[in-house]
């Protein structure tokens, strides 16, 4: 089956095109090379569409593109004939309480979807802007799948998924902790054990997802037991721009102190906090690590905040699954700063995390879906790094839910 993955963001679109081979009705998918890879990036104005082809071709061009909708027609206009495609796979952020699994979509669910938008108000009407264009391009005929990142956190344990709030209110309005980079964390669990060939029903990991957001998932016999994002992706770990942890009273706080309204705190911490608050200069890592090394103290102090932040929960997640057989680094830090997990992984032989720094040091700008060894032999914790690869999972959720809904003889 061919399957277009679009991953619409706020000012982006990104898409994978990629032929999924199918063996059988008890095998899952396997998933090829990828025939295109892309994205649209500035949605909202002049934009740069980015082509790589099969072979490894790159390309560059700018268009106008002021919203999601054109962005769709820009790919399919340039690149790729509608009469290539047999389903979509879409990305969606929220699902709620609703969503646990991929699911067809269709009017009650695109209906299900933007009644999440109050939850996900960043993310969710990205996507549903990437799907009407999809439909606009394909046509009713094209089945279509949303593949939701908080739908691998249904199985958190009831204390995990609890805040410590008045039950009947927390019911009233569907507070609990949701949890985020789902999709990302399931396929790197998922990359782990085909370059380990070890079960994961048998394992125990902690899988960091570090980017501009950044996560950490608890998982246990393939599971999601615990995650650092909570009701929203602001929760947790030091971020790009967002804060992670802090006391809630803040908001009022400092609401009263600068006479703003609370919405105003709550941006502060999601788009003007994290490694660009920390730092005063920028949110990329890498200008990050080369400021510190060049004396800028601020730029230090971001650092290193974010590597403790890091360790923390590491530390918080190996006593929740009671030791760990895996540390798994993922994300733009995660898979090509080898100094950042050396920083989170300092000091952690208490509980056998033995970097190698050779190997730590050579792991870097892997394929997608790559994974490199960085422990000793020796390590009683291993750790792995595995190069992001959401699409080609998007994918095979994609085509099990198509052959689920037609069933084992279809």
């Amino acid at each position: 089956m061919r399957v277009m993955v679009l991953n619409s963001g706020s000012s982006s679109l990104k898409f994978r095109l990629l032929d999924v081979l199918e063996d059988g009705p008890q095998e899952e998918p396997r998933v090829p090379t990828a025939l295109l890879t892309g994205a649209v990036k500035g949605i909202g104005g002049t934009a740069t569409l980015e082509l790589v082809t099969e072979r490894g071709g790159r390309s560059t061009r700018t268009l106008d593109v002021p919203d999601h909708p054109t962005a769709m027609h820009r790919v399919f206009d340039h690149l790729i004939s509608p009469s290539q495609i047999e389903a979509v796979g879409h990305r969606v952020v929220h699902g709620g309480e609703r969503f646990s699994q991929p699911v067809v979509i269709d009017e009650m669910v695109l209906a299900e979807i933007e009644a999440l938008v109050e939850l996900a108000p960043l993310h969710n009407p990205a996507s549903l802007s990437g799907i009407m264009g999809a439909r606009q391009m394909l046509g009713p005929t094209i089945p279509m799948v949303a593949v939701f990142d908080t739908a691998f956190h249904h199985t958190l344990s009831t204390p995990a998924r609890l805040y410590a709030l008045p039950h009947e209110l927390a019911t009233r309005h569907h507070i609990r902790r949701y949890g985020f980079h789902g999709i990302a964390h399931a396929s790197l669990a998922a990359a782990y054990a085909a370059f380990t060939g070890r079960a994961l029903e048998k394992d125990r990991l902690i899988s960091l997802q570090l980017g501009n957001g950044c996560s950490v998932t608890a998982i246990a016999g393939g599971k999601s037991v615990d995650t650092s994002m909570g009701f929203t992706p602001l929760e947790g770990l030091v971020m790009g721009t967002r804060s992670g942890d802090v006391d809630p009273s803040i908001v009022n706080y400092l609401a009263r102190q600068e006479r703003v309204d609370a919405s105003e705190v709550e941006r502060w911490l999601n788009e003007e906090s994290g490694l660009l608050g920390l730092s005063g200069r920028t949110n990329d890592m890498r200008e990050l690590e080369a400021a510190a090394q060049a004396g800028d103290a601020q730029a230090a102090v971001a650092i290193e905040l974010f590597c403790y932040r890091a360790r923390k929960y590491v530390g918080a997640y190996l006593a929740v699954l009671g030791g760990a057989d895996a540390v798994v680094f993922g994300g733009g830090i995660g898979e090509n700063s080898p100094t950042i997990r050396a920083h989170i992984c300092a000091g952690m032989q208490w509980c056998g995390l033995l970097l190698d720094l050779d190997r730590n040091k050579t792991a870097v700008h892997l394929p997608p879906g790559g994974a490199a060894k960085i422990s000793q032999e020796k390590s009683g914790v291993a750790a792995y790094v595995v190069a992001d690869d959401e699409e080609t999972w998007i994918a095979r959720e994609t085509v099990q839910c198509l052959r689920q809904r037609s069933g084992p003889d279809a």
